[in-house]
């Protein structure tokens, strides 16, 4: 199967600063060859610093909020309609902490990607940093998946494993699986942007590279962002826990 003939369409959904959001941006502007273009970025906060950082880009942004009580389902087919008027054939969730349920995943088919801070399925939700400290493990890091109708379950396309120091905060914790993330989640975007993920149950299957060739008049420059190796199937462990 061949590359595709033009950039993907990428949606970016966040809730906070956009630090994933900076970094895909930078990946992209920086690999000719990735194939990929942010074509809107949305979020559940008006007030999400990373919507300066899409507007600086030059990026069209878009706000649902889900105020208490308000009905989900129709918070969601709104935001949904909001990517779709771009026309977005991948959404990226680069720390969007709202839950997203089947109905709005089945519009976009293992093409929707999510990064968590831990090594899946070990400390699920949104206190993952914070739970693997005061569980005491020696070694957490992050994981780049395809989102499911559960909490931090769908197929795992990679993962790399970060130490935890004996004089480590939950923030200093946090800041060095960030730059692991930073690196990992844009080279995972850039296997769906070149049709490489396939699925298997519950493992993601990467297609080599040169499985697809892009015929050219001269030699291509060599692939700048590694892509990351799929993660063997993770092994249970205790501490994890389902996002309330």
């Amino acid at each position: 199967m061949g590359r595709p003939a033009r950039a993907t369409r990428l949606a970016v959904l966040i809730s906070g600063g956009g630090s994933n959001l900076c970094a895909l941006l930078e990946a992209i502007a920086t690999d000719p060859s990735f194939e990929g273009e942010v074509v809107v970025v949305g979020s559940d906060r008006s007030e999400a610093g990373g919507l300066q950082h899409a507007r600086d880009a030059g990026i069209p942004t878009v706000v649902e909020v889900l105020e208490r009580g308000a009905d989900r389902a129709a918070w969601e087919d709104r935001l949904a309609a909001r990517l779709a008027e771009h026309d977005a054939e991948v959404v990226v969730l680069a720390g969007f902490m709202r839950i997203l349920s089947g109905r709005f995943l089945a519009r976009w088919p293992d093409r929707v990607v999510n990064t968590h801070p831990s090594l899946l399925p070990a400390f699920r939700g949104a206190h993952a940093v914070r739970e693997a400290l005061e569980y005491g493990v020696a070694v957490t890091g992050c994981t780049v998946h395809l989102v499911d109708e559960q909490v931090d379950h769908g197929p795992i396309l990679a993962q790399e494993a970060v130490p935890v120091l004996a004089d480590d905060t939950e923030d200093r914790l946090h800041d060095r699986i960030k730059a692991v993330e930073h690196r990992l989640l844009p080279a995972c975007v850039r296997l769906l942007c070149h049709d490489r993920v396939r699925i298997d149950g519950r493992r993601a299957r990467i297609l080599p590279a040169d499985d697809a060739p892009v015929p050219s008049p001269v030699p291509p420059d060599p692939d700048p962002v590694p892509d990351p190796q799929p993660a063997p199937d993770p092994q249970p462990a205790p501490g994890s826990e389902e996002r309330p």
